[in-house]
């Protein structure tokens, strides 16, 4: 094994849940938090228990309304296609002179 690579071990790592139980395990941090153990998790208690839902679907609910927000009608669209469309056209030089005129402009620009 290469020495100085791998991290401290603690054999006495403390692991505190969010319902107040404590223990210890080997890990490769001091101390440990978490949210659901074995003492208070639906799944070894055998009681129903919703673990932090109401935020999750808060969040997706609050996406999906941002979401709404954004989607654009057909129509909309082609209206805001049809309007870049014009614009671009109207900024195309008519002549040679003030195709020139606006390079010479860009260059001034960058400098």
């Amino acid at each position: 094994m290469k020495a100085k690579i791998h991290p401290t071990w603690y054999p006495e790592a403390k692991v505190t849940c969010a319902c107040g139980n404590t223990f210890t395990i080997g890990a490769a941090v001091p101390e440990i938090q978490v949210e659901v153990c074995s003492a208070c998790h639906p799944f070894y208690t055998g009681q129903m228990k919703f673990v932090d839902t109401a935020g999750r679907v808060d969040a997706f609910r609050a996406r999906q309304k941002s979401a709404k927000k954004k989607v654009l009608s057909k129509a909309k669209r082609r209206a805001l296609k049809k309007a870049k469309k014009l614009q671009e056209e109207m900024a195309k030089p008519e002549s040679l002179k003030d195709l020139q005129k606006s390079l010479k402009n860009k260059k001034n620009l960058l400098n």
